[in-house]
């Protein structure tokens, strides 16, 4: 493994703050190797993205031991960049210390811009030289979700390509005017195939989501041919649209039981959570399922307010 800096930076009151790569089949300091880059790795770039660093530290720990037993294959490398603000991490805080940005806003960057747009811009400016991307962005929305793989509808997706991750859905979404400046949408512009895996959770490790989002990782690089790995299980991917998906919204504000979970079938009609009056425990409203179909996403808030998106259903296809 062999550590590279990617951006530095001073701080007011702790110094210099250095971003890290971390590469796996280049060699080491000492005795460097000659490696294209194949493939590269971003975890966290919020300070509550826990899921997100955490899924990097298991991946870095099964990418030391496959570069150890000479199974990344020759020529081949890997860069993983764990946190890209670490420093919002340590204060507990979400964005940008200084200024609260957000640096997946602030993509492509500019050299001579606010401490995250230059941050943004050296990071794009290294991760464009590798031919695929995968980053683990945390979900918009709270809640529980299906892990899948997320693209962008630019132009330069390929949804071939994120089938071999082996996750159920491959989930295709419009370009919104706040995504030409995430990662994602320049990464994809800039020449690599670059793909937003969801496997579930942002502040709290969900240990079983992770094995899940490491396990689709290797599988991708294996079956690229950058590591050797014994990629076994997998989905065969449906992909869609995220609109062809169903939405149900509050009808009122309480307490939000859920009566199933997600990755459940449901029919038309089915009684699927309840929203209960904080004060005197009377259910205020019956939530029901709109359409067969499987549960998406769920909302896990314990308290909810009116008229916000409670459940996301992928409607069944009726032959």
């Amino acid at each position: 493994m062999r550590q590279k800096i990617l951006f530095s930076y001073e701080t007011p009151f702790s110094g210099e703050h250095n971003i890290y790569g971390y590469i796996y089949g280049a060699g080491t300091y000492s005795e460097p190797l000659q490696a294209e880059n194949s493939a590269a790795i971003v975890g966290a770039m919020r300070g509550n993205e826990h899921q997100q660093l955490y899924i990097c530290s298991k991946l870095s720990k099964r990418l030391s031991e496959l570069e150890e037993a000479g199974d990344i294959v020759a020529g081949k490398s890997v860069m993983i960049i764990p946190s890209v603000n670490y420093s919002a991490m340590n204060a507990s805080h979400k964005y940008w210390l200084s200024d609260d940005s957000d640096i997946n806003r602030e993509f492509p960057g500019n050299p001579e811009g606010p401490a995250t747009s230059r941050l943004a811009f050296a990071l794009l400016e290294e991760l464009k030289t590798y031919s695929y991307g995968i980053q683990f962005p945390s979900y918009y929305m709270r809640g529980r979700f299906i892990p899948h793989v997320r693209m962008m509808k630019t132009g330069h997706e390929s949804t071939n390509l994120a089938n071999l991750f082996g996750l159920p859905f491959v989930m295709l979404n419009k370009v919104r005017s706040f995504d030409a400046g995430t990662l994602n949408y320049n990464w994809q512009l800039s020449g690599t195939e670059a793909f937003s895996l969801y496997s579930g959770g942002t502040s709290r490790i969900n240990e079983e989501a992770a094995e899940i989002a490491v396990s689709a990782v290797l599988r991708f690089l294996s079956r690229m041919g950058i590591i050797r790995y014994n990629s076994m299980g997998g989905n065969i991917s449906t992909v869609m649209d995220e609109d062809e998906m169903e939405t149900v919204k509050s009808e009122a504000a309480g307490f939000f039981r859920r009566l199933t979970n997600v990755n459940r079938e449901v029919r038309r009609g089915d009684i699927i959570g309840e929203i209960i009056d904080p004060m005197d425990g009377h259910i205020l409203s019956e939530v029901k399922a709109p359409t067969d179909g499987i549960i998406f996403y769920m909302q896990d808030a314990p308290l909810i307010y009116q008229n916000v998106i409670l459940v996301r259903i992928i409607k069944k296809i009726h032959k």
